[in-house]
């Protein structure tokens, strides 16, 4: 007999997700299984569209990674249709996608991460005074008085006080595996609040340049917005001034609060150096091209994929190569109509919602059958890691003099050797020194920006193969970009000026894919693997390696409700009923049980 633990919804995350873990006598985790819960439609609603339109229907696959969907599929139709964007869009597109990355890094940190090292409860025992001299010790971020933290902490207390914990509702507070001194809770606190109202600032860059967030506006062959510095239409001096002071708030933010917090914490809990790690292969797409898209050897985050730790070779990828990228759906709810043991590359990838066995509900996953909505893409037939980790780890081998120096001061605050880097916290602290490099950028790339309109080119768009008359009847393109949670590609087949496939392998789907036809895990279930749970009925353990990872399910498995009802329910085997919830009336609770099952 072996016990499980069901974890059912993964709340603080993007979408719908079940865990389940089996452990052994001692509630060590042998297995871990990872099931997305929402079916995926995007690629069927796709079909048939005009290509310049594909956009605006892939951004709304989610309403967090917007920007980064719609670049992924402009660059899938401007590949295959052979179109190159001016400086200015270029310029204007890094600046975009590193907004995305410093918005959402910080969000992920203080919104859904942070809580799971940081007991808020503990922060009401603290003494402000102390945590006070913590945070100047730390950094030069002037709200660090006594009384300011002490204000905060009194309205925290007067919100516990109701018995309504509000936004800090449904937490293990109290639970032994929270290790830091309440005078750091409450810093952490603090700066979740904090970091509520710095939002409102990093948006303007997307507002500015694409009109609104979220879903801001985009076009295939360059950006929107027009340069023209007589017009109050336009992007003018007022404008680019938003722009600048934008990045100059993400800037200090980021290196006097998000930084220093994370280094603050980090060293309460080393033993997350040596778990949550899995599989040892990490794969990027890249992401800030100098120049041109197709100038691989441009970007700032290279292109590339680790295998086994292997930090001494980087291998080269092709998302075009039909053999390197292939996606698997063996334990997935689908079938292939070439069987379910033969992988296809996206270019020939099918969505059908054909598959006509057994789906949920479940006491537990059928793990011998399909038990998820997410298919398992594989990179030459590994299971690969994306995400912030992967990313910094190539950075780091390929030479990055910052990522090198942002990676050597963190294991040196963590008196840590280089393989604490493939971990949990390695994961955590690789969102927060990938922030600070891409940060640095958006100041060079505004800097080009400027200067380039200094010489007289207004340039944003490229029109010269925009209209369908131009277009080959046959073509076929590959968008890829690095989002914040990892690897992200298109896959575009255009016949006739209409799309005739399009499939999208997304970050949270390399990670939290199920089992494939090898038995290989993804990253997700490989992550959990040796970890211990002190208190079953309060899994946080699982939490914090799965919230590492930051899940994104909307993008994963593509359909909700859009009318925020229960969507009805529905008899799927004979004497089982399930409720489908929306996503605005699913439990916000992690729904827990532990039962026992004869593994055979």
């Amino acid at each position: 007999m072996a016990q499980r633990v069901v974890v059912d919804p993964i709340t603080r995350i993007e979408g719908h997700f079940r865990i389940e873990a089996e452990m052994d006598d001692n509630n060590v985790i042998r297995r871990a299984y990872s099931s997305g819960t929402m079916v995926r439609g995007i690629e069927i609603i796709m079909r048939d569209r005009d290509p310049r339109d594909a956009w605006a229907i892939a951004q709304r696959t989610c309403g967090v990674c917007t920007t980064v969907h719609s670049f992924a599929s402009i660059r899938a139709v401007e590949d295959a249709l052979d179109i190159r964007i001016p400086r200015n869009a270029n310029l204007i597109r890094n600046i975009m996608i590193a907004q995305q990355f410093i918005h959402d890094h910080v969000m992920h940190f203080y919104h859904l991460h942070a809580l799971d090292w940081v007991d808020v409860v503990a922060a009401l025992k603290a003494d402000p005074k102390e945590t006070s001299r913590v945070a100047r010790s730390l950094s030069s971020w002037p709200k660090t008085s006594p009384a300011y933290f002490a204000s905060i902490q009194n309205k925290v207390k007067e919100i516990v006080a109701s018995g309504q914990l509000t936004i800090f509702a449904d937490g293990y507070w109290g639970h032994p595996a929270y290790k830091l001194p309440p005078e750091i809770d409450l810093l952490a606190v603090v700066h979740y609040l904090e970091a509520l109202d710095a939002q409102r600032d990093f948006v303007k860059i997307h507002t500015v340049f694409g009109g609104k967030n979220p879903h801001p506006n985009f076009l295939v062959g360059g950006v929107p917005f027009p340069i023209d510095l007589t017009s109050d239409k336009a992007l003018n001096a007022d404008t680019l001034a938003i722009i600048q002071d934008a990045i100059e708030k993400m800037h200090t933010f980021v290196y006097q609060v998000y930084l220093p917090d994370l280094l603050a914490i980090a060293p309460y809990y080393k033993e997350y150096t040596k778990l949550g790690e899995g599989l040892g292969n990490f794969l990027s797409w890249g992401e800030f091209p100098v120049d041109d898209i197709r100038n691989v050897d441009s970007y700032l985050v290279p292109r590339g994929a680790i295998l086994n730790r292997d930090l001494s070779t980087i291998h080269a990828v092709d998302p075009r190569d039909m053999g390197q990228v292939q996606e698997f759906v063996k334990h997935s709810w689908y079938d292939y109509t070439v069987g379910d043991d033969v992988g296809l590359h996206p270019w020939e990838g099918e969505t059908d919602l054909h598959y006509t066995g057994p789906k949920p509900p479940y006491e537990h996953l059928d793990i011998k059958e399909k038990y998820s909505w997410l298919k398992s893409p594989r990179w030459e037939g590994h299971p690969m890691e994306v995400g912030p980790l992967a990313r910094m780890l190539i950075l780091y081998a390929s030479g990055n003099t910052q990522a090198k120096a942002l990676v050597e001061r963190t294991l040196k605050t963590l008196d840590a050797p280089v393989e604490a880097l493939f971990s949990t916290l390695g994961r955590t602290a690789a969102r927060g020194l990938e922030s600070a490099i891409y940060v640095n950028a958006m100041r060079g790339w505004y800097n080009d920006l400027i200067e380039n309109i200094k010489t007289g080119d207004y340039t944003i768009v490229n029109t010269e193969k925009w209209e369908p008359t131009t277009w080959p009847t046959h073509a076929k393109g590959v968008g890829t970009t690095e989002a914040p949670r990892g690897s992200l590609g298109h896959w575009a087949v255009i016949d006739n000026g209409k799309i005739t496939n399009y499939q999208q392998v997304v970050p949270t789907t390399w990670n939290a894919s199920p089992e494939d036809q090898k038995g290989q895990g993804g990253a997700y279930e490989r992550s959990l693997e040796r970890t211990k749970i002190a208190i079953p009925d309060q899994p946080l353990e699982i939490l914090r390696t799965i919230h590492s990872f930051d899940p994104c399910m909307a993008c994963a498995v593509h359909m909700v409700d859009a009318n925020h009802k229960t969507l009805g329910t529905t008899t799927v085997m004979p004497s089982i009923v399930v409720q489908l919830f929306s996503k605005a009336n699913r439990p916000t609770k992690p729904i827990l049980t532990i039962g026992d099952f004869q593994r055979k």
